[in-house]
């Protein structure tokens, strides 16, 4: 396995990970507002997709075969792409991740990574780049992203990591893990005594 196809996989086990977050919620649990910003699980799997048909799509002249309305509107409100309007669900989201996903491996397949490119919403100083250079782009964006969608999951739901059985995740019961925050909690509170630092 060369760098590209490293870096590749990679990339499908972030957005995997991504994606599972969204695994066994309701409609209104993925797609509520968590954050005082409005950070919403299925907003951040929708604003990864932008991300993925930009950069693997217009930046090498191989355009996603259709349009995406937050994006391709000159008249979409700011950060139409984090969240979800009634008339959009959770399982067009992640339908709309199978097809970005399939068109940007597409990208990445048939491209080397000293393939150039064109990023026109970066500054012209840096809007020259190669294949390489967006891979580590997106999938540093991607991971960042699935960071959030880790968070974002365990507020709601207290669900961590990448489940169950994952394996970087210390074994505790639900009145362990509260003792464990309560200690961290005291500890915090304790490092503020006889004034703030």
């Amino acid at each position: 396995m060369d760098l590209e196809d490293h870096l590749h996989e990679y990339l499908k086990v972030r957005r995997s990970n991504l994606l599972a977050k969204l695994d066994g919620l309701s409609e209104h649990d993925a797609r509520r507002p968590m954050t005082p910003r409005g950070t919403n699980l299925a907003g951040i799997v929708k604003h990864v997709a932008g991300v993925e048909v930009g950069y693997f799509g217009e930046v090498f002249g191989r355009p996603f075969p259709r349009p995406l309305p937050w994006f391709d509107d000159d008249d979409a409100e700011p950060d139409a792409d984090f969240w979800l309007p009634e008339d959009q669900t959770v399982a067009d989201v992640v339908e709309l991740h199978h097809a970005y996903a399939a068109h940007s491996d597409a990208t990445i397949e048939a491209l080397p990574l000293d393939a150039p490119g064109i990023v026109p919403w970066w500054e012209p100083e840096r809007r020259e780049v190669t294949l390489g250079r967006v891979l580590v782009h997106v999938l540093a964006e991607t991971a960042r992203h699935a960071g959030h969608a880790d968070i974002v999951r365990e507020l709601i739901d207290g669900a961590a990591g990448m489940g169950p059985g994952d394996v970087n995740l210390t074994r505790r019961t639900p009145q362990e893990w509260a003792a464990h925050r309560a200690r961290i909690e005291a500890a915090a509170r304790a490092s503020t005594r006889g004034g703030e630092r």
